[in-house]
């Protein structure tokens, strides 16, 4: 509820103000001099001052009511001041109005005008701190963006842009997070930015992908091994955790972590304290903790895949980071980035690289990049150089075939020469998505089901096989 304040040396007036804008929802604080005007204005957070120009009895001189003005304008030069007095002084009015005055009004006043002038500069006022409150925020974001070590991540979205602000403000706390995404996406990318703006930036930093570790030694990996604790460990070897003692340790793909795993980090994150594989030691280390994965941990925790209590621990606080193709917007900037300052691409290929849907994300637009640069015929990459020919054809058939049937009414015999070509290419278009889907197939017999082996055959990561094999119905 707003706060006005009236300022009149007769407490009928202010009586008659008071009552009349609470009943339409105001808060009022009423004085009779600027002397204690001012230590009210001071005191509480007033939104609008009407203010009487007469103090003394006798004086019509409206001197006094100049004098309050200025106080007010020193004291809070956006305070909304609405003139309110029973003599005319039409040159100190107009001064005034010059110099900030909201409004002028004479005694008695029109309740209804009166009572529109204020809910009018209420409004504006409180839009006003409003746009201050967030330029100050953002002021402050630029800030810290400007002072923040991004670790060269490339990005223009909204969508990118909140995840780099909520990392650089967890940054520096020392609490666990778990970064979930697609991937591809870059949430490693999103880890290097918390580790290089925490207060342990000058601390190890170590990255363990748990999903490219063999799992017969995923624990030896993360706690350390004695010499002889399985076959070929000759030596003593520390893990993870302890080259990681004093910085930060990054989990990726922490959903592959075995459920043995799992009761050992939890042990971890509760309590410091850990012994290598094959030793009744205890040993102690104080380690952050980042962990990235792109799976459904909620899921997982229902199936008994994953312990409850791990992901609380982990997820401390969460940092969701979403696909390449729900921020359109960072797809161009982020191809001029891969394929460097000597390339250059036309509207219809920035189209195309738009359109398209990027399900292996930003891994997959990356290696998209590099092939277009070694197989460009010139500087002005086309489509076709990344690979989206075909994609790009595809689309744009099967978009004109939809015309053609929405409106046949509206075709002329003119048009069937280039409808019969619209129908060629759509079955063309056709006859390589059944191509892709045997390809598929005969590559999951080949390598007898092995999804790693079947995406290097194919240059697809196993997200991307994942999807086209369910796209195409495709039984593993």
């Amino acid at each position: 509820m707003d706060t006005i304040l009236i300022v009149d040396d007769n407490q009928a007036v202010c009586n008659a103000l008071s009552l009349m804008l609470e009943l339409n929802g105001y808060r009022t604080l009423t004085c009779l001099s600027p002397e204690v005007a001012l230590e009210l204005v001071q005191l509480h957070d007033v939104a609008l001052v009407v203010q009487d120009m007469n103090f003394t009895q006798d004086t019509t001189s409206g001197e006094e009511g100049k004098s309050l003005f200025y106080a007010f304008r020193q004291q809070q030069p956006d305070l909304p001041i609405i003139l309110l007095t029973a003599w005319t002084q039409l040159e100190i009015a107009v001064e005034l109005v010059k110099e900030g005055a909201a409004d002028y009004m004479g005694k008695p006043w029109d309740d209804a005008k009166l009572l529109n002038s204020i809910n009018n500069l209420i409004s504006l006022h409180r839009l006003s701190k409003e746009n201050a409150q967030l330029n100050r925020v953002e002021s402050q974001r630029m800030v810290a963006i400007k002072n923040a070590d991004l670790c060269g991540i490339i990005f223009n979205s909204g969508a990118m842009q909140r995840c780099v602000d909520l990392a650089l403000q967890i940054a520096k706390s020392d609490v666990s997070v778990l970064i979930t995404g697609p991937n591809g996406a870059g949430k490693d990318k999103l880890a290097d930015i918390i580790h290089a703006n925490s207060p342990l930036k000058n601390k190890p930093f170590i990255k363990v992908n748990i999903g490219a570790l063999p799992m017969d030694l995923l624990e030896a990996e993360l706690f350390g091994a004695e010499a002889g604790a399985f076959t070929g460990a000759t030596k003593a070897r520390i893990g993870r955790f302890e080259a990681a003692d004093g910085g930060t340790l990054f989990l990726d793909e922490i959903g592959n972590l075995p459920l043995s795993g799992q009761v050992k980090l939890l042990r971890v994150l509760q309590t410091g304290e850990f012994e290598r594989l094959g030793s009744h030691q205890t040993r102690k280390v104080n380690v952050r903790v980042l962990s990235a994965t792109n799976a459904d941990l909620a899921e997982d925790i229902q199936t008994g895949r994953f312990r409850e209590d791990l992901f609380y621990r982990l997820n401390v606080i969460e940092l969701a980071l979403p696909a390449l193709n729900e921020r359109k917007d960072d797809v161009l900037p982020l191809v001029q980035h891969f394929v460097g300052a000597d390339f250059s691409l036309s509207r219809q290929t920035q189209q195309a690289l738009q359109a398209h849907h990027w399900p292996g994300n930003v891994r997959e637009l990356e290696n998209a990049c590099k092939r277009a640069v070694i197989l460009a015929q010139s500087t002005a990459l086309v489509a076709a150089d990344f690979g989206l020919t075909s994609e790009a054809a595809v689309n744009t058939v099967l978009a004109e075939a939809t015309t053609e049937a929405v409106e046949p009414q509206a075709r002329t015999h003119s048009q069937s020469q280039p409808n019969e070509q619209v129908n060629n290419d759509l079955v063309a278009s056709l006859e390589s998505v059944t191509d892709e889907k045997a390809d598929i197939e005969a590559a999951l017999e080949q390598h007898k089901g092995v999804i790693a082996r079947v995406a290097k055959s194919l240059g697809l990561s196993r997200q991307a096989l994942y999807r086209r094999m369910q796209k195409y119905q495709i039984d593993k």
